[in-house]
């Protein structure tokens, strides 16, 4: 499938992620479709990309016409059946299996000529693919939170992805105003495999007592970083953040340098993920 042929977008998961992700889409024309077994998730993805638009009204960066556009170019389903598209994006927890079973059921229903992309952060797609009929169309499209703000895309092919799907994804994220980037498969990809050591050594500091979280983000910010490593796990959500060091400590065979940390495991445990949940590494309520 080419850039020119795609006319819808479906997104799996009304989370932080897929609702920035369906935002990108809708701004960019298509008819986009976002699925969640929740519908109380479908009712904030659609507060939260009404009250993104408003931001960017307030800035300037978007007009009334592009927001009303926007909305009506986005529809909300709650049966996994009804999402059919000529690209389907997913954006669920990062756990091998269940988007290994998510994929299985949409290549049933959907065209083979349909591009199935995963917006995993830290899983190989090879692994993915390997459980698929038809791994040749699995492609790593990898958004960065929040995806209606930053502008880098990651395009992954696993070993069975067909070369020109890949080229055709990173068109698309282009399309979406984002900068695309090809990445090798490979786990954690480039950004995530970099950026895990701000947040476990930062966890590791705070661990031994050196300094407490809020001192940790302050010293980072000052030297020149937007947001600290405690404020930026509570904005991603601390129970992902945790998922994706999990899974490169056992995708790199636990070399200690990837090893999660126990204040981490802590917080997830307790519920505390972060500004979704209300309170993370600091109290939102």
């Amino acid at each position: 499938m080419q850039l020119k042929d795609i006319k819808s977008i479906g997104i799996v998961g009304a989370g932080t992620m897929g609702s920035g992700i369906a935002q990108m889409s809708a701004m960019a024309g298509y008819q986009t479709i976002i699925f969640d077994i929740q519908e109380d998730a479908l009712d904030k993805a659609k507060t939260a990309v009404s009250k993104n638009l408003e931001k960017g009204i307030e800035k300037g960066k978007v007009s009334q016409e592009q927001k009303e556009a926007c909305l009506q170019n986005i529809s909300f389903i709650s049966k996994l059946e009804e999402l059919k598209a000529d690209v389907i994006i997913e954006a669920v927890v990062e756990k091998l299996q269940v988007k290994i079973d998510i994929f299985s059921q949409l290549e049933k229903i959907n065209s083979v000529k349909t591009i199935l992309a995963t917006n995993t952060s830290s899983i190989p797609i090879t692994q993915i693919g390997a459980g698929l009929q038809n791994p040749e169309r699995l492609v790593g499209m990898h958004f960065f939170n929040p995806a209606h703000i930053m502008k880098l895309v990651e395009v992954i092919s696993g070993a069975a992805t067909n070369p020109e799907i890949a080229e055709t994804t990173k068109a698309l994220a282009e399309k979406m105003g984002k900068k695309a980037v090809m990445a090798k498969d490979s786990p954690g990809f480039i950004v995530n495999r970099v950026a895990r050591h701000f947040y476990v050594e930062s966890l590791k500091i705070a661990e031994e007592n050196v300094a407490d979280f809020e001192q940790i983000d302050r010293l980072v910010e000052s030297s020149g970083f937007k947001m600290g490593p405690f404020r930026l796990m509570d904005l991603i959500g601390v129970d992902t953040n945790f998922s994706v060091t999990k899974s490169m400590f056992e995708s790199f065979y636990y070399d200690s340098k990837f090893r999660p940390s126990r204040i981490q495991q802590q917080k997830v445990d307790a519920g505390h993920h972060g500004r979704k949940s209300g309170k993370g590494f600091y109290d939102y309520n």
